[in-house]
């Protein structure tokens, strides 16, 4: 038996990168049931496991205890989950305001679902160079939002390289997984702070500005100058999911601060007298778009069962 981490999983086969740096592809011995969720994928990249040789390859036998992982239903309607990434130190969500919009809706359950497993989250706009006046308007704006909050920010262009050195040095020594909507240049951008990969890259549909996938499974790369970052197919929608209404309100940092001066401890900040939290909202404490954000999630029935 040798331990090793997952690198590549195609929800068939996985590639596990050994502890002496070999990688070999493996298949599972019999079903994995984790944590008592249900899952579209039992093992995810990150993944600690132990593997043997046998006769016709390898084969994964049992998977190391999680310390994270990230997660999202598998579609809005499905009760099943995805899990993207397993131990990470970071989550990196790349974004952009424009070509195409990354809406703050879907910036918000990315950070709330990071939030909920202890993940560290860094905001990431991309495509600096290819926005208006409008454009870095809106930017701004939301940035002034979510640093308030205590999320660190940063603006960059894949294409000419601005403030890529500085993303380069967040990452180093730590193991990172990015996300982000379909079309956000996230492979660019890794190709800029790792140029040897040569990740596939595709342009972006005029008729929709929206990406199309080039990322098909997440994957796992070293980077020269330490750590590794998790690459991962880009995503329509981010769904909430194993996150109990009476706990959402933990995850919005801003809006948990708040909360302990609500007149009912038991308060939904929804609709009850003396609400810190709304007060907080009407006087531009709390941003307005944050605050919708929590009621669209608070509203979702029957998906933080």
């Amino acid at each position: 038996m040798e331990k090793g981490i997952v690198v590549k999983s195609t929800g068939s086969w996985y590639i596990v990168r050994k502890e002496n740096g070999e990688t070999v592809q493996c298949r599972i011995r019999g079903k994995f049931r984790m944590e008592g969720i249900r899952t579209t994928n039992p093992l995810a990249v990150g993944d600690q496991v132990d593997v043997e040789k046998e006769n016709d390859g390898y084969t994964i036998t049992a998977i190391g205890k999680r310390r994270n992982y990230i997660i999202r239903k598998s579609t809005n309607l499905s009760k099943e989950s995805h899990i993207i990434a397993a131990n990470v130190d970071m989550a990196l969500l790349i974004a952009t305001v424009n070509h195409p919009v990354t809406s703050p809706v879907f910036i918000d359950r990315f950070l709330v679902t990071a939030e909920a497993y202890n993940i560290p989250a860094v905001l990431v706009f991309n495509k600096t160079d290819l926005y208006d006046p409008e454009d870095q308007a809106m930017l701004g704006g939301l940035m002034a939002i979510y640093r308030k909050i205590g999320y660190p920010c940063y603006t960059v262009s894949a294409v000419t390289g601005e403030n890529v050195e500085a993303v380069k040095q967040l990452l180093k020594d730590k193991t990172t997984v990015l996300s982000g909507i379909s079309g956000v240049g996230k492979s660019s951008l890794i190709n800029r702070i790792e140029p040897g990969l040569e990740l596939k890259t595709a342009t972006i549909s005029d008729a929709h500005d929206s990406g199309k996938h080039t990322t098909t499974f997440a994957e796992m790369f070293p980077l020269q100058e330490g750590g590794y970052i998790i690459d991962t197919p880009g995503l329509r929608s981010f769904g909430i999911i194993d996150i109990r209404k009476e706990e959402l309100s933990h995850y919005f940092p801003e809006i948990f601060a708040q909360a302990k001066n609500c007149r009912f401890y038991n308060c939904t900040h929804t609709h009850e007298p003396g609400c810190a939290v709304r007060e907080a909202v009407e006087e531009n404490e709390i941003s307005e778009s944050r605050y919708l954000s929590y009621l669209g999630m608070m509203e979702e029935s029957g998906k933080y069962r």
